[in-house]
């Protein structure tokens, strides 16, 4: 297979540039779409697995009636936690497929990270 892109090296300055033909469009990568509804979920989600943690609240039902929301989403939202860091990372740099939102998240998923990253990433 070869692979044939028409560019030039100009010498401008001491430094390479290069150039694209007059009739090509300039490139750029696709800019990354953070969807903030998912990073403000994750967000919760580590927050209030830190509460839980931290002893603050002894059970997920003390942390819903504190925070005054339904008890089973809190549970669904706190499954976040449990993400591979590879899904993490693409939800938090905008990195996460388009066909993924917030209701497809809170679905059960996998526990191993392998099979989670198929699922989410591929």
């Amino acid at each position: 297979m070869v692979i044939s892109i028409p560019i030039s090296m100009r010498l401008t300055g001491g430094r390479k540039k290069i150039v694209t033909p007059a009739n090509a469009a300039p490139w750029s990568p696709p800019p990354a779409r953070v969807d903030n509804t998912v990073v403000k979920a994750l967000a919760r989600a580590h927050r209030w697995r830190g509460m839980l943690e931290s002893n603050l609240f002894a059970t997920v039902r003390d942390l819903s009636k504190a925070e005054k929301i339904n008890e089973a989403y809190v549970c669904r939202v706190l499954r976040l936690t449990l993400l591979s860091p590879k899904i993490t990372e693409a939800i938090l740099s905008g990195r996460l497929p388009d066909t993924i939102d917030l209701a497809k998240l809170l679905k059960p998923f996998p526990l191993e990270w392998e099979r989670q990253e198929a699922s989410f990433l591929r």
